[in-house]
């Protein structure tokens, strides 16, 4: 476990963050922006939009569904609607980062800013590297980290964007989907209490499932039905079935 004192400058662990950008986690999603260059492109968003989304909005899922909502003819309002409704799940993921980074002399303004990096790559990439840093130098290594990422992306949506026009779709989709499965496999790998391996494997099932039963609202239905299924079982089976071990051990 590292020293909570930072004997380092914190300009060096701005740096060391830097380095993230040639993680796995950070390489899968570059390619993954390549993908979403030919979706714009292939949408009729513009070269300037698709960077403009990439730097304001970050998370790909959310730009994936402003574009699809602007393509259908949406209002304002409603694009808007639905893009603060698929960044509420990044939600839990700034509360858990947040109480890891901060310290009694951080600034709140600081926090709010950086929580702007926080999407899935950000999150998977940090949960498992931040408690290797020192507390006081955690804000500058993760804003490093996440500042970096997406003035990277932002450079590749510019760049790539037309050059992918040039891609069979096949390719373009591919590139798109590393992510998606990036990030499945880093929850399970990742997980350290029952309850989400549980929430995983229900989620696995009850999402096709909902998609040809309900599919308008099959995302709400598989997180909302599966995740209280979850931690129905972990509370009523997998706790039951420790405490009587525990009671058992005590003197």
């Amino acid at each position: 476990m590292p020293s909570d004192s930072v004997v380092e400058p914190i300009s060096l662990w701005f740096f060391r963050g830097m380095k993230g950008i040639f993680s796995l986690p950070a390489l899968i999603l570059m390619t993954s922006f390549v993908g979403f260059s030919a979706f714009a492109l292939e949408s009729g968003v513009s070269r300037g939009e698709a960077v403009f989304m990439t730097l304001t909005i970050w998370a790909l899922p959310a730009k994936m569904i402003l574009i699809g909502a602007m393509t259908s003819g949406a209002g304002l309002a409603t694009c808007f609607l639905v893009v603060t409704l698929s960044s509420i799940r990044m939600m839990p993921m700034v509360a858990s980062i947040v109480p890891e980074m901060r310290t009694a002399k951080t600034p709140i303004w600081l926090l709010l800013f950086l929580s702007h990096f926080v999407a899935i790559t950000a999150w998977v990439f940090a949960t498992q590297n931040l408690t290797k840093v020192p507390r006081g130098a955690r804000v500058a290594w993760f804003a490093g980290f996440g500042m970096t990422l997406t003035l990277i992306n932002a450079v590749i949506v510019g760049i790539c964007y037309g050059v992918v026009a040039a891609f069979p779709p096949v390719v373009a989709g591919v590139l798109f989907f590393l992510t998606p499965v990036y990030f499945v496999s880093s929850i399970w790998a990742s997980a350290r209490h029952t309850v989400v391996k549980v929430a995983f494997v229900i989620g696995v099932i009850a999402g096709p499932l909902f998609a040809v039963i309900e599919p308008e609202f099959d995302i709400l239905y598989a997180g909302i039905g599966g995740g209280t299924l979850a931690y129905l079982i972990d509370r009523f089976w997998f706790r039951r079935k420790i405490a009587p071990v525990t009671e058992e051990g005590e003197p």
